[in-house]
């Protein structure tokens, strides 16, 4: 057989998701757990959402950037997490080539968006600590309005490109997918061609997107902190640490997960296949889940909302 035949070009009609290697025995058992981190999601969530959109006294500017946050959350766990189920349960893993990029392009959107909504938020917290009297001025509705607009359209811009570098791409492998759901680099590594862009496009949107993110965010906290300790009084600081204590965890549970996983990667080599799809995982179902939670635990008027909503 000559190279060129070894490297017949085709065209893959579908795909198929084989879930985690090495544990399909367990796929049944591992689908429980995560059935019950996507029920908490929608219905924490959904209530968060149906709260601030219904309590006039929440259309403030950080609960206005909290229900941002739950959508995007909704949005990144319905995309991923039910096909995991029918994967897990059904064995229902054979998915088409549009549906997986559909897929991959909100996976992904929704992440690029809940980066960008966290900067907001740090933002948010940014003005309200160390520029209190012009907070009403600065972050009016429309204000927000355009920021939650300009997050869209940032989070489209980026992540559209990633459908054209796939399509451009010529197949000569296999069709198996080895992971739970559509990823970049999952569906760029199936082809034969040089992939060296792609890689490239990548990385660079994990390091001046999700990066840039983290590091603005960084620097907003260390003007933040700057502020808080220059105020006169121990309860005054203790309260202006308190607005941010919730943010902070979520900042936490968000990032910590994505740049662990990135870090595993680097060393697919030595770590199983499993722990690096695992890894992957956790960006999908714990940050979700926990958002409203932390929230509803740590804010007073949330808190008070939720309690008579279940009462």
């Amino acid at each position: 057989m000559t190279p060129a035949e070894n490297h017949t070009v085709f065209d893959h009609v579908t795909y198929i998701l084989t879930g985690i290697p090495g544990t399909e025995e367990s796929h049944v058992w591992m689908a429980i757990p995560f059935c019950l981190m996507y029920v908490t999601t929608l219905c924490g969530n959904s209530l968060l959402l149906v709260i601030i959109l219904t309590e006039q006294s929440l259309h403030e500017p950080m609960y206005l950037f909290l229900s941002m946050l739950a959508t995007a959350d909704l949005l990144l766990s319905t995309t991923a997490v039910p096909r995991m189920l029918a994967l897990f349960w059904f064995r229902a893993g054979e998915i088409s080539f549009a549906a997986c990029l559909t897929q991959m392009f909100f996976i992904h959107v929704s992440f690029t968006a809940e980066s960008a909504i966290l900067l907001a938020m740090a933002f948010d917290r940014y003005v309200a600590i160390c520029d209190p009297l012009r907070y009403t001025t600065v972050l009016t509705k429309s204000v927000i309005g355009k920021m939650g607009l300009a997050i869209v359209t940032r989070s489209f811009c980026i992540i559209f490109p990633l459908i054209f570098l796939v399509k451009q791409l010529n197949f000569c492998r296999t069709n198996l997918l080895s992971h739970n759901y559509c990823d970049y680099m999952g569906i760029t590594r199936l082809a034969c061609d040089d992939i060296t862009v792609n890689v490239w496009y990548g990385a660079a949107m994990a390091i001046f997107v999700i990066g840039l993110d983290a590091v603005l965010i960084a620097i907003s906290y260390v003007l933040i902190l700057r502020a808080v300790f220059r105020l006169p009084s121990k309860d005054a600081r203790l309260k202006a640490l308190r607005t941010c204590g919730s943010h902070v965890c979520v900042i936490l549970m968000f990032y910590t997960p994505a740049f662990f996983s990135s870090f595993a990667h680097q060393f697919g080599h030595i770590i199983p296949g499993y722990i690096l799809i695992l890894l992957a995982n956790l960006y999908l179902l714990i940050p979700p889940m926990l958002n409203p939670i932390v929230y509803a635990v740590t804010t007073k008027e949330i808190l008070k909302r939720v309690t008579n909503v279940l009462n």
